[in-house]
């Protein structure tokens, strides 16, 4: 017999949160490897590995090669590219097989990730635990995996044209902006499912809250095209830029037709996501201190705080990157915190809106 009706409210949400943890857990383990996913992802574009695998195989190629004979057919198909003509003529099959694996690493995290997913939500789907608008939902964010995985083959084979020495920096940044959808999807739906009070903040809290969301994504896109330009390894001066405050019209719009200076000229991106900083920087700490004045000693002013400070300490290390040039641990250092900031931002909007209501799963 089925009953659920005896139980308070009180109750209802200690029961259906204890029945939920599973499936936060579950999520929070998804966000975590999509983080991972998308350091290996940086790490792959900053040794120039992305182009090393040119062929797509989702099952087969989740082998690594398994002699050296398969090695260097490898190696030869590599050889037919632009990239090591233009680039890197004369490499050494073991030189090749260190940034092969770069590449090889991260798409068999991609089809870990994707069982990582299915899997679970089929046992979660077959318990009851996940259902209705949970399930679209949750379906919705692996199909959005499923998009991810087609973008980043688009993505390089873009690289594989003639004349081209890396990936389009348009379709770098794409691949970036839907994994960022994917973290922040996972962080909104875990943390509504989690048992948290209503917090009685403004409604412009909310609303600054959502641009901190917004600009920190735009930021991300900015950071993707100044990554696929390479252009951190230029004007490596902070806070002037060749010598200026802002660099002549003629530095940043060199290109014609003027538009594509915003995807193509080193100067223009580079500044533009110099600019972002500035911006974000200023409504994260106007935010920090409107939610401090206007609801002080409160779980949205310590989150409020705690988003400044972070956007703070992410400048520090985007200002480190740029006069240090670019070295790997501090580029993947500045991803990652991009990353966790934009994960940060997602929570502490997601807990200034009501709590998600529980279905209590019915009992046997």
């Amino acid at each position: 017999m089925n009953s659920a009706v005896s139980i308070s409210a009180p109750q209802v949400d200690r029961e259906a949160s204890r029945r939920m943890a599973p499936v936060r857990a579950w999520l929070w383990l998804l966000a975590g490897l999509v983080l991972v996913m998308i350091l290996v992802g940086g790490a792959t574009r900053l040794t120039d590995s992305g182009l090393s695998i040119t062929e797509w195989k989702p099952v087969t190629g989740a082998l690594l090669p398994m002699s050296e004979e398969a090695w260097q057919r490898e190696f030869d198909l590599y050889r037919q590219i632009p990239q090591y003509e233009l680039v890197n003529k004369g490499m050494t099959l073991a030189e090749f097989k260190s940034i092969y694996l770069w590449e090889w690493g991260h798409r068999q995290l991609g089809r870990f990730i994707g069982l990582a997913f299915f899997l679970p939500l089929a046992f979660f789907a077959w318990r009851g635990q996940v259902r209705g608008r949970l399930l679209l939902t949750i379906a919705a964010i692996g199909a959005m995996g499923g998009l991810q995985a087609t973008v980043g083959w688009i993505m390089v084979a873009s690289g594989l044209k003639p004349g081209m020495t890396a990936v389009a920096p348009v379709k770098l940044m794409l691949h970036m902006l839907i994994a960022c959808g994917i973290l922040g999807a996972l962080v909104w739906v875990a943390t509504g499912l989690g048992r948290f009070a209503s917090e009685d903040a403004p409604a412009r809290l909310r609303r600054t809250a959502s641009l901190l969301i917004g600009f920190t994504v735009l930021q991300i896109a900015l950071g993707a095209i100044v990554a696929g330009l390479d252009a951190g390894l230029s004007y490596n001066t902070w806070p002037l830029m060749d010598g200026r405050l802002v660099p002549a019209a003629g530095t940043l719009f060199p290109i014609t037709p003027w538009a594509e200076n915003f995807v193509e000229s080193i100067a223009l991106v580079q500044f533009n996501h110099r600019l972002g900083a500035y911006v974000l920087l200023a409504l994260a700490l106007w935010h920090a201190v409107d939610a401090l004045r206007s609801a002080p000693g409160s779980a949205p002013a310590r989150r409020a705080t705690l988003l400044a400070a972070l956007v703070v300490v992410q400048a520090l290390v985007g200002i480190t990157t740029l006069l240090l040039v670019v070295p790997l641990w501090a580029a993947l250092l500045h991803q990652g915190l991009a990353v966790l900031l934009l994960g940060a931002c997602v929570h502490h909007r997601r807990r200034l809106a009501e709590p998600a209501p529980f279905a209590v799963p019915a009992r046997a």
